[in-house]
């Protein structure tokens, strides 16, 4: 594999240290050159670590590019992987000629580099805008600017991120802090606690931020001493708010450091007051010498600091929360160790040299994967899912995430499409493309370019709700079939069809489907009614059995969000509105104050479609004479799995609440609103009290009772039958992946 990494050379810094670093440490691998578009100590340094590097300045920007094309043309590459405004410029006219693949690395918000500066910002900021919109792989040098890049509508599965890795087996400079101090003619206590910043002066740095919190710090400890390492336009200004805070004799600049290293090694604390970061090099050096750290909360460092554990955070500018923090650090060394040591850890675990080469290689193999995939089928994308995707219900959330990660265990590259009501939502929430699901003339380009639609999950094909959503479903299909792509619907529950024309319009597109796979027996009971005889049919299970739930301490901060006692015997109750029945709400209210006087137990209503289950929650509350939880705010799919494997028993409408309560082997009672409840209950073997329409308070106590009574054998049984729903769940995905392969 040959890569060629293009970069203006004026940079410094981050990300200076990144790519030098990176691209030392590919060439032990692979045949890596550099190209620098400036003189200078960038190219300097790379020449002096061994790098291939050449400097292209002819001095035109038309003769820059036809000397980048020569070398490419004499040398050969199969990846151009560039770095700032000029080099994805270049990137992308050379992309254009050679049709060789380009991948950058946004090493900080684009729309921030040139703030300062009117004129670059109109020139090279908009023309780096511009390109990044040609260049078709992103790399973000942090989790955080992984999702900004997805929030400005860039291709999720075509955006990586590799973290700043730092070599461990870098040799440790002999320095002591006694030389270091005396190169600065600083005379400090031998037990003065030296607090330390390397940063460039300069106003998203947040260096006022240090001297407020040191002026609250010196009035608890004067000995306390903070060094300022490195230069820039606010030196002055900063320098003469020290002095007017009267910290004189406690904080010192430093101006540049050349060996920065040495200063993390004289320092007790290293700290980041930064407004405005991507992955700072400061934190890792910081953490190779084991030094407890306390940084803004900003970029991706709570990627590598958790509060508390490797370290400290607060939000930027918050002084006072700094302070504290700092003053804990400064009154106990052996905190100060505990937290460097953990820091020490974890960078040498996740962030270490090694580990972004390793990262940064399996993209590269990936990026080449795609490109000869893409010539070979000429698809753009493997699967289109289509469901009832961005209407913020829980149920159909976990139903699109289940499928994304079941089709992942089978074909881990898989590129997908979702068809969303919020688009942008949804690929936030699960990396994936995705598009408006009434944008026809989008969804019809998209069809021709992918190999696989999916009705994904849910009780799609119905007209209990309304015939218009049949009809927009069925179209879907339909549309798919019509572009020649392989169908399949995917884990549905089918029914009821009430309608005569339903019933022919459902039978005529279904049987054109490739495969069909069905969650529970009345399904498959309503395809034999239809008489659809032509595709594939299997039984299998909700996808949403495979997820897993979030763990005990998210669970208890949450807990303690909503003011739950999480140590507290707690009964789930899902429930929604439905048609225009009232008398069940007042049921379901005596039943909450059943269980709580009867079984200790406290109710807990969860609401699976947020907000508005909120509406009929409170409803029923406000019938209530005892004291019970709500869960006020929306939550995840894997914390709403979290919190109901909190409970002893859950009492549920929503489907997926009874699908999320079995799967945890939390033994449950259905209340039914459609026949997919019913289904379920009867599939896995569980009661339920009826139909919502005809409760009747002493029925569902009877029920609700024996299950009580049973919990601990009913979690055995659903032990056995969650695991062979697992199993049958998977059986969907697998399904999914041999159709795609086959196309």
């Amino acid at each position: 594999m040959k890569v060629l990494h293009l970069i203006g050379g004026g940079d410094i810094g981050g990300a200076k240290s990144h790519v030098l670093s990176l691209v030392n440490e590919l060439g032990k691998y692979i045949d890596v050159k550099l190209i620098s578009f400036r003189k200078g100590a960038f190219a300097d340094d790379a020449r002096a670590m061994g790098i291939n590097v050449e400097v292209v300045r002819t001095g035109t920007i038309f003769t820059d590019i036809r000397r980048v094309l020569n070398i490419i043309k004499n040398e050969g590459y199969d990846i151009i992987h560039s770095h700032g405004a000029k080099a994805n410029m270049i990137a992308v006219i050379v992309k254009k000629i050679t049709k060789i693949p380009v991948v950058t690395t946004v090493h900080s918000d684009y729309r921030l580099d040139y703030l300062q500066n009117i004129l670059k910002m109109f020139s090279f900021g908009l023309i780096n805008t511009v390109s990044l919109r040609f260049i078709e792989y992103h790399i973000g040098v942090s989790n955080n600017f992984k999702q900004m890049l997805i929030r400005r509508r860039f291709s999720p599965q075509n955006i990586f991120t590799v973290y700043n890795g730092i070599d461990f087996n870098k040799k440790v400079p002999t320095i002591s802090r006694e030389e270091f101090l005396k190169k600065y003619n600083l005379n400090f206590g031998k037990d003065d606690v030296i607090i330390g910043i390397l940063a460039r002066l300069h106003p998203v740095k947040g260096i006022g931020t240090l001297l407020q919190a040191a002026r609250l710090i010196v009035d608890e400890n004067p000995s306390v001493r903070f060094l300022i390492g490195g230069d820039g336009e606010e030196r002055k200004s900063l320098e003469k708010k020290a002095s007017s805070l009267g910290l004189n004799n406690n904080v010192f600049f430093l101006g540049f450091v050349n060996e920065p290293l040495d200063f993390i090694n004289c320092i007790d604390i290293n700290v980041l007051t930064s407004l405005s970061e991507s992955f700072p090099y400061a934190i890792l050096e910081g953490a190779l010498y084991k030094k407890a750290t306390v940084s803004s909360n900003v970029g991706g460092i709570s990627d590598l600091i958790e509060n508390g554990k490797t370290g400290f955070l607060f939000e930027p500018k918050d002084y006072k929360t700094f302070a504290k923090h700092l003053i804990n650090l400064i009154n106990d060394p052996l905190l100060r160790k505990k937290i460097g040591d953990n820091l020490y850890e974890k960078t040498n675990t996740y962030f270490s040299l090694h580990n972004m080469c390793s990262t940064q290689l399996n993209i590269y193999k990936t990026i080449l994967r795609r490109e000869e995939e893409k010539k070979k089928s000429g698809c753009k994308y493997d699967v289109i899912i289509s469901g009832y995707y961005g209407f913020k219900n829980i149920g159909d959330d976990a139903m699109l995430k289940a499928i994304i990660d079941n089709l992942k265990l089978y074909h881990e590259d898989i590129r997908i499409m979702v068809l969303s009501k919020n688009p942008l939502e949804t690929r936030q929430t699960y990396n994936v493309n995705s598009i408006n699901r009434f944008n026809i003339l989008k969804i019809i380009s998209v069809m021709r370019k992918s190999k696989l639609f999916l009705n994904g999950g849910g009780n799609l094909l119905q007209d209990n709700t309304s015939t218009r959503s049949l009809i927009y479903y069925l179209g879907m299909i339909w549309l798919a079939k019509k572009m020649d792509m392989k169908t399949m619907i995917y884990a549905n529950g089918i029914g009821p069809l009430n309608k005569k024309n339903n019933r022919r319009m459902a039978k005529a597109v279904v049987n054109q489907v490739d495969v069909i796979t069905l969650r529970e027996e009345l399904s498959y009971r309503e395809i034999q009614n239809l008489n659809i005889e032509k595709p594939q049919v299997f039984l299998t299970a909700d996808p949403a059995v495979t997820i897993e739930a979030g763990g005990k301490e998210e669970i208890d901060e949450i807990f303690m969000k909503e003011n739950i006692n999480p140590n507290e015997k707690l009964i789930g109750f899902s429930v929604r509105k439905w048609s225009d029945y009232e008398k069940y709400q007042t049921v379901i209210a005596r039943v909450a104050d059943y269980v709580c006087e009867n079984y200790g137990a406290k109710p807990l209503f969860i609401p699976m479609h947020y907000p508005s289950d909120l509406l009929i929650i409170d409803n029923i509350v406000a019938k209530m004479k005892n004291k019970c939880y709500v869960i006020r705010n929306k939550y995840s799919v894997a914390q709403m799995l979290g919190i109901i494997g909190r409970t002893q028993l859950l009492i549920g409408m929503r489907l997926h609440a009874l699908i999320f309560a079995a799967s945890l082997k939390v033994p449950l009672v259905g209340l039914v609103y459609e026949t997919k409840v019913e289904g379920f209950m009867q599939y896995i073997n569980q009661p339920s009290a009826g139909h919502v329409s005809s409760l009747e308070f002493e029925k569902i106590i009877e029920i609700v009772d024996y299950v009580w009574n049973r919990r601990d054998e009913i979690r055995r049984e659903l032990e056995e039958t969650t695991e062979t729903l697992r199993n049958k769940a998977l059986e969907n995905a697998k399904i999914a992946v041999e159709l795609i392969e086959k196309n």
